[in-house]
């Protein structure tokens, strides 16, 4: 045996019983997790004569793209893909404009209430969407907005929807952003001051540049958050066209029956732009979680 062979396998550790065990947990937890999503996949490569014939824990016979072909087209996806866009693009930068500029406010500037503001935006978060839905309902049917909404209200508009995910997702952004904003250097800031640069060129010109991975980090899970909506959707859309892609399965149920096997190929079909957003910017989104940890 050679010298760096005998060096090798005095480096190897032992497998320890705990170490054993601690993988079967990992594998049985993965595979716990993506047993739905693999069961939902088999499902949608089914017809539905056979899986209703020999059932669905049984071996395919016939594995085809029929159903996602199908889903596509009669929920008339595309049209909902569209309406999503409209919805989410918008709520994501206003939500993360609008909440950056109080982040940078309450963590820039020391002053008696800033606390107390910090904790205003994210007690928002803490309030269940089921106890304001009653008023909120209400004040949007009360809301007119002529010649800006095709409904002329702000309820069962895009624009409704848009405001109340900027509302709602804001506080959580501002406490996040507000974190990160705080690891910055202060030096940065005065210096700037120092030169004669006004607030609003500090904020736009040296912090925001900085905070680039948190905000890909908020952006992602802003994106998949909004875009998954289904409860404000339901309740503040009524008119079919305009609700987003989570309620466009709806139209792949009928009134007396209804294919499960349809519908998993086009539950499918809804979760591809989120993962797109997600390996889009999964480099950013995790440097965003690791940054400001390490910083400070």
């Amino acid at each position: 045996m050679s010298a760096s062979t005998a060096a090798l396998s005095k480096q190897r550790t032992p497998l320890r019983p705990a170490r054993i065990l601690l993988h079967v947990f990992l594998a049985g937890t993965a595979l716990a997790w993506l047993a739905p999503l693999l069961w939902a996949i088999l499902a949608a490569l089914r017809p539905y004569g056979e899986t209703s014939t020999k059932g669905y824990v049984s071996w395919p016979d016939k594995l085809s793209l029929d159903n996602f072909t199908n889903a596509f087209q009669q929920s008339d996806m595309l049209h909902y893909f569209g309406t999503t866009l409209l919805i989410a693009v918008p709520a994501v930068l206003l939500t993360l404009f609008l909440s950056s500029m109080v982040a940078f406010y309450v963590s820039r500037f020391d002053f008696r209430l800033n606390l107390a503001l910090l904790l205003v935006f994210t007690a928002g978060n803490l309030l269940p969407q089921q106890v304001i839905i009653t008023p909120l309902y209400r004040m949007y049917l009360l809301v007119d907005l002529p010649g800006i909404t095709m409904s002329g209200k702000l309820y069962d508009s895009a624009l409704g929807l848009v405001l109340i995910h900027v509302a709602f997702q804001s506080g959580f952004c501002a406490f996040v952003l507000s974190n990160y904003m705080r690891t910055l250097p202060h030096e940065l800031t005065e210096a700037a001051l120092v030169d004669g640069a006004s607030v609003w060129r500090q904020y736009w010109q040296i912090v925001l540049p900085l905070c680039r991975p948190a905000m890909a980090a908020l952006a992602t899970l802003l994106s998949i958050w909004i875009y998954n909506d289904f409860f404000w959707a339901i309740v503040l859309i009524s008119t079919g066209e305009n609700m987003p892609i989570t309620s466009a399965l709806n139209n792949l149920s009928g009134q007396y029956f209804t294919d499960p096997n349809l519908i998993a190929a086009g539950a499918l079909l809804t979760a591809i732009p989120t993962l797109i957003v997600y390996f889009a910017l999964q480099r950013q989104f995790v440097s965003g979680l690791t940054l400001g940890a390490n910083k400070g």
